[in-house]
Parts: C-alpha cells; sequence; structure tokens
C-alpha cells in the first residue's frame, strides 16, 4: 500500500510538472505589449500650449517688427502697405495654424483616453469598432487601431499602418507610421522590408527625446540585423535605456542592443542587453528563440531562460529534426 500511495503521489507530481511547464511555454509565447501611455503629456497641456505659442509667437512677432520698422522709415505708400501686409498675413496663418494643432490635439487626447480604458480582449473589440465608426480616420486613430490588433494579428496591424499615405501626411508623422511598420516586419523576421522603410527615417527632425529614442531603437535593431550593426551601435549608444524618461521603452532599447551585440561581435553588450530584458518580464527572451535569431543571440537567450527557473529545461532545448 505504501509503495502504492508513494506511485501516485510521483505521478502527481510528474503531473503538476507538466502542467506549469505547459503553463510556462504558453506564457512564454503570449507576446508582451507595452500598455499605452497614459501619463504622456497632455496635448492640450500648459506647457504644450506655452511651447506652441513661443514656435509661433516669436516668429510672427519678428516679422511684424521688422514691418513696422520699414513702414515707419518708409516714404512710399506701397512700401508701407506691403510691409505690413507681410505680418499680417503671417498672423493669419499662424492663427490657422494654431486652430489646426489644436484640433489634432484634441483627437491625440480623445484616441489616447480610448486606449487607456482597455483592460481586456472584450474592452479590445470595443475600442476597435469605436475607432472603426469613426467617420475621420486620421493618424491618430490608424496608429490606435494598429496598436489594438497588435495584440491578435500582425499582418492586419501592418495593413492598418499601411493606410497611411506617407506622401500625404507630415514628415515626422510619416517616420512613425515608417517604424510601427519596421517594428512589425522585424517581429515577423522579415528583415529587408523593415529595412527599407528604416533608411526613409530621419531622426533629427524629430524634438521631443522620448519619440527619437524609439524610432532610434527600431533603425537601429533594422541596421544591426542587416549589416550594419556598427552604424547600430553607434546610434543606440546615444540613449541610456536606464534613463527615467524611456522608461516606456526601455525593453525596445534593450532588444536593440541585443540584436546589435549580436550582430556586430559584441559578446558583452548583448549578453547585458538580455539580462536587463530577463530582469524586466522572462517574456521578453521568447522573442530571441525563434529560428531567424542570430545563433549566439539565440543560444544566451536559451541559456538565460534555462539559468532563470523560470522556464523548465525542456522549454529552451531546440529539438533536432
Amino acid at each position: 500500500m505504501a509503495k502504492e500511495a508513494r506511485k501516485l503521489k510521483r505521478a502527481a507530481a510528474r503531473q503538476e510538472s507538466a502542467q506549469d511547464a505547459k503553463e510556462k511555454r504558453k506564457a512564454l509565447k503570449q507576446p508582451v505589449v507595452a500598455r499605452p501611455n497614459t501619463e504622456l503629456p497632455d496635448p492640450l497641456g500648459r506647457e504644450q500650449l506655452r511651447s506652441l505659442g513661443l514656435r509661433l509667437g516669436l516668429p510672427v512677432a519678428a516679422v511684424w517688427l521688422l514691418g513696422v520698422l520699414i513702414a515707419g522709415v518708409s516714404q512710399s505708400t506701397t512700401t508701407k502697405a506691403i510691409a505690413l501686409s507681410v505680418p499680417a498675413v503671417a498672423t493669419v496663418a499662424a492663427a490657422a495654424l494654431v486652430l489646426w494643432a489644436l484640433r489634432q490635439a484634441k483627437r491625440a487626447r480623445s484616441v489616447a483616453s480610448l486606449l487607456s480604458r482597455v483592460e481586456s480582449a472584450d474592452d479590445r473589440k470595443a475600442a476597435l469598432a469605436e475607432l472603426d465608426s469613426a467617420k475621420k480616420k486620421d493618424a491618430a486613430a490608424i496608429f490606435a487601431k494598429a496598436q489594438l490588433e497588435m495584440q491578435d494579428d500582425p499582418r492586419k496591424a501592418l495593413a492598418t499602418l499601411e493606410t497611411i499615405n506617407l506622401e500625404r501626411v507630415m514628415a515626422p508623422v510619416a517616420d512613425e507610421a515608417r517604424a510601427q511598420r519596421a517594428m512589425i516586419h522585424l517581429v515577423l523576421g522579415e528583415v529587408g522590408l523593415a529595412r527599407q522603410l528604416a533608411d526613409n527615417i530621419d531622426l533629427k527632425r524629430h524634438q521631443d527625446p522620448k519619440t527619437r529614442a524609439m524610432l532610434a531603437s527600431i533603425v537601429g535593431e533594422a541596421w544591426a540585423r542587416s549589416g550594419q550593426s556598427k552604424r547600430a551601435i553607434e546610434t543606440l549608444e546615444l540613449y541610456d535605456p536606464e534613463d527615467d524618461d524611456y522608461e516606456q521603452i526601455r525593453a525596445q532599447l534593450y532588444r536593440a542592443r541585443a540584436y546589435a551585440g549580436a550582430h556586430g561581435g559584441n559578446s558583452a553588450l548583448m549578453r547585458r542587453a538580455l539580462r536587463k530584458l530577463l530582469d524586466q518580464d522572462v517574456r521578453l527572451l521568447g522573442g530571441f528563440t525563434g529560428k531567424k535569431t542570430h545563433p549566439l543571440l539565440m543560444k544566451e537567450a536559451r541559456k538565460l531562460l534555462e539559468q532563470s527557473g523560470q522556464v523548465p529545461r525542456k522549454m529552451v532545448v531546440q529539438r533536432r529534426a
């Protein structure tokens, strides 16, 4: 009887271990998707409006000052009229630009509010339905829709992003669309397509540090995985992932560093990045165990997964055909 009891106990333990391993395998395969950043500065906040006012107000004031000075010293009526009409036209144009910026900011705030309410699969479906029913399909709504679709179907998210006409939107918006599309291609292992998009992104025209760092992480990964690891490392070194300003994109920065280190022969950089990712979430290493990953990166990721104790050994051993 005692022998039978021990057998039953061992069988139960094996079953429990197998179930635990199954759950961990499932967790590792689940993509880690960043939650929408609801702590971003309000586009209609005091600082943002002040910044907009300075960028537009100072040039307009300078044009008015120059026009008044010219009109004051000129004896010609025509010259005076031109000198005063130019700043007047500039003022009207600036006012129109402010109104457009305010409308765009209101739309962005509305989309951010919608994303902040997404907590479950049902919430995601409701948010997608609301975005689909919107009459105005601006860039902010398209980005939001793609972010939600990425949870279940990257290909669908990619198709959504491709509806943005890169020739008709402002250059910074086009860069963000290219970056999001490139990121999906990288996740799918389509490095060539990602590289084509990354090469058309101009980091210099982005003033917001967080946006520039996010774009640099995607561009850097695309460069690293397509033969320009040195250029990738030099770019990525400009952004410290531990900076508090980059908390929301820290995983993306370390992911890019891991690829840059592997493809550039910098094992130390690769290992540091992988350990940082492991500290954040074990699932972040799951993306490095696919067939299209650099062999050294794959080997180190599996080694860390095994050593972490969070993943059973069988999970990280690749079966040979």
